[in-house]
């Protein structure tokens, strides 16, 4: 009644899309360009410090290395390296100790972290700290920065306490990271041919497939990857993927992993044949316009090369050259040395010998390095941001946990005339970028009940959404799932069956389309408008997502700052955390402060110089006034004892600006659920993501009904159905025929309060004496409460509550979709992680019958169940996530519950939507025997149904009808898919989806200098060697 009272002063605005994802955009460009200057900056300083740098082979340097700063040997000494390094716990950098005033040195276990090039490095890049101080002084929202040395070491600021593993080792090392290979070469098509022979059986052949591990390590989305393993015949070690090449994205490279443990070796080795497969693969993906149109690469593992194979290179390779070929020598047999060097340095490649594991790392960084010269003797700065990606940043500490961010990144060259044609790379700069960050700029008041942002890669994977669950649980323990960020678009919004959104985004366009989508909605489905544009600079693009109707409104409401101030400091009133009122993350003065009281400050002077969204401040504001009588009225309500219903818990308030308001009628004690509203429930709160589920469902409920859920409670034993039931309703305001969404109001209750209530409600009847012919403590009815989603709410036994009412009984469930009361939609999950591993019915009413003796008794009680609720202080039931919800909220009803090797999959299942234009209807369903009549009837102003049918009629010959998700059929999945024969995993591995290339490609220049391939400045073909090594083979064949 208050928002009406006050519309005189309220104007509703419609949303222009298109202007607000550009505004955003820019906003994103804005803060992403701040970062990647102090990038720009870091790679001057370090370009300058090596170029005035003199190596020094026997320079002494005391740096502080990072995990000996602050360490004493037993006579209480610092140890060497370990020098005093003042922490302190700093909020902005997730509350660890760390030095804002300098850097320090992580070095990684293999690498000895007191080498020349290590101490020369490390003294060199001193020169980075004033700027790392002076970046972050500039721009406090930046977090980490850092230098990764083409050496090994790792300088990174803030400077913290590196922990080691259980096993006291360091294996971070910033060369294998995604940021640093991605900015040190050009994107890659790679093959890798490895030997599988006789002569690579045991420690030879696990030093191969560590090999490829870490090539494959080195690769990233960018990137296009198959690995081919020959003796006697050539196999690919995916059939799969056989003639082709996959994009080397997370899932990829670790499906490959799995595959390369299972090789064997046997036969003889015909590196011929394997070398011929990988030239045609990589000529044919190049001429065919498909993979990364750069670098071309193969990577040849073997313990030798007998054969006569001058003439492949002939015939596919030389005299341009344009594939590389890098070879690694396996074993500590020098026999064929010769050869294998030959191959690399005749093809620009590189080789190396690799005698034990621990050689593998440092030896495949080669090829990097390599890679790289064309770039570093062009001086091609090419700024790079990564896919999403997560760390818990940093590194094995218990006060961080798992953060979804991308990094910006920059090369760092030798700038000396005397090294120019070796292209020497230093190493490269980057610093993190949380999306979290990002995702403020776009903030949540101005896309509506159902609206969001989301952000996308130029591959089209998915580096921000809502939807995205990069997390799954095994056992106890959250875990990373295997392709958490190579989930593609269209698997999100996956509506876009024929990926007009997800290729217009890849191409950076900027547009807008329509599409109905599932959603938390009575009639099964909303209309979205999607707004998308690129941001410039990055690899980017930005969606904003408004729903059609009241998300494309936006009221604004005019108070005063002496009336909003007063009413916004009563005590029953909060605000949502993760929203940006006021900026207090950058200043350390205003960390310690809530949103609530960074307003009051702001509003009151106390703080002139913090930064608010004045916007969303006045929209508090109001709202604060508006709502300010239920503080009294629902004090008045706890006070008049005769006026409340015991089992009523609490009563609540949102707005649409974040505004909360809840009063306690009993103790928190008292309360069956106490995580509801609180920050460790966060569907029930407002979060950066979305509203809470109680508004976002009653915003798409009829206005003036109620909405009526039981919410689901995360235990230690996983998650349960609550024993209250929450009840919630819209509260709207229509200006000029213009209807938003204003607020959502609801109370918490005790579900056996509800059951008490039901159940006394079911044996009152409008006749002389009050009491019904037939009721439903009759032994042969069965009498349910079911929501618009066909899940019972109350039933006779208390375990079916919060059942999927199918699952209790197949057969009338069957009959009310087969009359059209609900409808079956499929949904889908292509995040899903998975195991490793019809009836005739007759709708002929009988004209007599004891039955519809019962559906006239409780015509009277089910046309006034809603007044009669309301009698008792509520409104209310049911449920939390089982409804027809594909974008958020069942994605949580299919959690796996044992602890099971699982594996990343696609699903379906069903959700089934009440047909509100059919208010009641009944039927008998024939059950062999026996014959089971069943009523339903809607309960108006709510979501509710009412449904009895026989309990003494057996009609098990019908099966249950389930919500488990099963994986989905390749026709299901791929319907514009022409290879319907191979397997759903196949065929989405190997597709090559519209993708967007990096702007630069640095393959070749001409004056690079390919000498330096491996230790061998002149090398030809041996032909001593040569005869000598088929002499050996000859013998051995006879």
């Amino acid at each position: 009644q208050k928002y009406k009272d006050v519309e005189p002063v309220i104007k509703i605005e419609e949303v222009d899309g298109l202007e607000l994802v550009r505004k955003f955009a820019e906003e994103m460009e804005g803060m992403l360009g701040r970062k990647m200057k102090a990038v720009k900056r870091l790679v001057e300083a370090a370009e300058d410090a090596d170029l005035y740098h003199e190596f020094n082979s026997s320079l002494v340097y005391d740096y502080y290395n990072s995990v000996k700063i602050n360490e004493r040997d037993e006579a209480g000494n610092y140890v060497e390296l370990g020098r005093e390094f003042v922490l302190d716990n700093n909020e902005h950098f997730n509350d660890l100790p760390v030095n804002t005033s300098l850097s320090d040195i992580q070095v990684p276990t293999n690498v000895y972290n007191k080498d020349p090039e290590i101490l020369n490095g490390v003294y060199m890049s001193e020169a980075l700290n004033p700027v790392f101080v002076d970046n972050f002084q500039r721009d406090p929202t930046l977090t980490w920065q850092y230098f990764g040395s083409s050496t090994g070491f790792f300088r990174l600021y803030p400077g913290i306490k590196w922990t080691p593993d259980e096993n006291g080792v360091i294996s971070f090392d910033c060369r294998n990271r995604n940021w640093y290979i991605q900015a040190a070469t050009s994107p890659k098509d790679i093959v890798i041919v490895i030997d599988i022979s006789g002569s690579m059986k045991g420690l030879r052949l696990t030093i191969a497939k560590h090999t490829i591990t870490t090539i494959l390590d080195t690769l990233g989305e960018n990137d296009f990857v198959n690995i081919i393993a020959y003796n006697d015949y050539v196999h690919y070690v995916e059939p799969c993927f056989k003639g082709t090449l996959v994009q080397a994205d997370l899932d990829n490279r670790e499906h490959f992993k799995l595959l390369v443990e299972e090789l064997q070796a046997k036969g003889m080795g015909k590196v011929k044949k394997g070398m011929k497969e990988a030239f045609r693969i990589l000529n044919q993906f190049n001429q065919t316009g498909q993979g990364s149109l750069c670098n071309q690469a193969i990577m040849l593992i073997s313990d030798g090369a007998m054969e006569d194979f001058k003439t492949v290179f002939e015939d596919y390779n030389w005299p341009d050259r344009k594939i590389r070929v890098f070879t690694y020598l396996i074993g500590r047999e020098v026999t064929f040395a010769e050869n294998v060097k030959w191959i690399a340095c005749n093809n620009k490649g590189y080789y190396t010998q690799i005698s034990t594991l621990a050689d593998v790392q440092e030896n495949v960084m080669e090829y990097l390095h390599v890679l790289s010269r064309p770039m570093v003797i062009n001086h091609d700065h090419d700024i790079i941001w990564t896919e999403a990606y997560m760390d818990s940043a940093l590194f094995a500490s218990q006060a961080q946990s798992l953060l979804l961010m991308t990094t910006v990144a920059m090369p760092v060259f030798s700038k000396k005339n005397e090294t120019r044609s070796h292209g020497i790379l230093l190493g490269v700069v980057g610093s993190d970028v949380p999306l979290r960050e990002l995702l403020k700029l776009a903030p949540r008041y101005k896309l509506g009940v159902h609206g969001y942002a989301f952000l996308n890669t130029n591959n089209g994977y998915i580096l921000s959404h809502p939807d995205l669950r990069p997390l799954y649980k095994e056992g106890k323990k959250l875990k990373p799932k295997p392709n958490y960020n190579s989930v593609d678009l269209s698997e999100v919004e996956w509506e876009d069956t024929d990926e007009t959104l997800r290729t217009a985004m890849v191409r950076g366009e900027t547009g807008i389309l329509s599409m109905d989508v599932k959603m938390t909605v009575e009639k099964g489905f909303l209309t979205n408008d999607y707004f998308y544009t690129d941001i410039n600079e990055t690899p980017f693009s930005l969606g904003v997502v408004l729903s059609q109707g009241h998300g494309e409104y936006i009221f604004m409401g005019n108070i005063s700052v002496e009336e909003g101030l007063h009413d916004l400091m009563q005590p029953d009133l909060t605000l949502a955390d993760e929203w940006i009122y006021c900026v207090t993350d950058i200043d350390p003065h205003h960390r310690k402060l809530t949103q609530l009281q960074a307003i009051i400050r702001f509003l009151t002077g106390e703080e002139p110089d913090l930064e608010c969204d004045e916007e969303l401040v006045q929209e508090v504001l109001f709202d604060a006034v508006v709502t300010a009588p239920l503080e009294a009225y629902w004090t008045a309500l706890a006070l008049n004892e005769s006026g409340m219903e015991e089992g009523i818990e609490s009563a609540f308030l949102g707005t649409r600006a974040g505004l909360m308001r809840m009063t306690n009628f009993v103790g928190p004690e008292k309360k069956l659920n106490r995580k509801f509203l609180t920050k460790s429930d966060k569907e029930s709160i407002f979060t950066m993501d979305h509203f809470p589920l109680w508004y976002r469902r009653a915003a798409e409920h009829t206005p003036g009904s109620f909405l009526y859920y039981i919410p689901e409670e995360d235990t230690k034993e996983g998650k349960k159905r609550s024993e209250v039931v929450i009840a919630s309703t819209a509260v709207t305001v229509t200006i000029n025929k213009k209807m938003a969404i204003a607020a959502a109001i609801g109370v918490q209750l005790r579900l056996d309060l509800l059951e008490r209530i039901f159940w006394t409600a079911t044996r009152q009847c409008n006749t002389i004496d009050g009491m019904c012919p037939i009721n439903c403590d009759n032994d042969n009815l069965n009498c349910y409460l079911i929501d618009n989603n066909g899940f019972i709410l109350v039933s006779k036994e208390k375990k079916e509550s919060g059942k999927f009412f199918g699952e209790v009984d197949g057969s009338v469930m069957l009959q009310l979709l087969n009359m059209g009361m609900f409808k079956k939609v499929s949904l889908f999950d292509y995040q899903a992680m998975c195991k490793i591993s019809g009836h005739h019915h007759n709708g002929a009413r009988p004209l007599l019958s004891p039955f519809y003796g019962l559906l006239a008794a409780l015509k009277w009680f089910l046309s006034n169940l809603f007044l009669f609720l309301l009698e008792f202080s509520f409104c209310g039931l049911w449920h939390s996530d089982s409804f027809v919800e594909a974008k958020s909220v069942f994605h949580s009803s299919h959690k796996q519950k044992r602890h099971e090797m699982l594996q990343p999959c696609d699903t379906e299942y069903p959700g089934f939507v009440y047909e509100p234009s059919i208010k009641e209807t009944n039927g008998f369903i024939e059950c062999g025997s026996c014959q089971k009549m069943f009523v339903v009837q809607q309960i108006s102003n709510s979501n509710l149904l009412m449904l009895v049918s026989q309990a003494d009629c057996d009609c098990s010959i019908y099966p249950p009808m389930t919500l488990e998700p099963k994986e989905c059929s390749q026709t299901l999945l791929f319907l514009n898919s022409s290879e319907h024969n191979a397997s759903v995993k196949c065929d989405r591995m190997r597709s090559q989806k519209v993708r967007r290339r990096p702007d630069s490609c640095h393959a070749f220049h001409p004056e690079e200098s390919a000498e330096d391939c491996g230790g061998a400045s002149e090398i030809s073909l041996s032909l001593a060697l040569f005869i000598c090594s088929l002499a050996t083979a000859a013998a051995v064949l006879r």
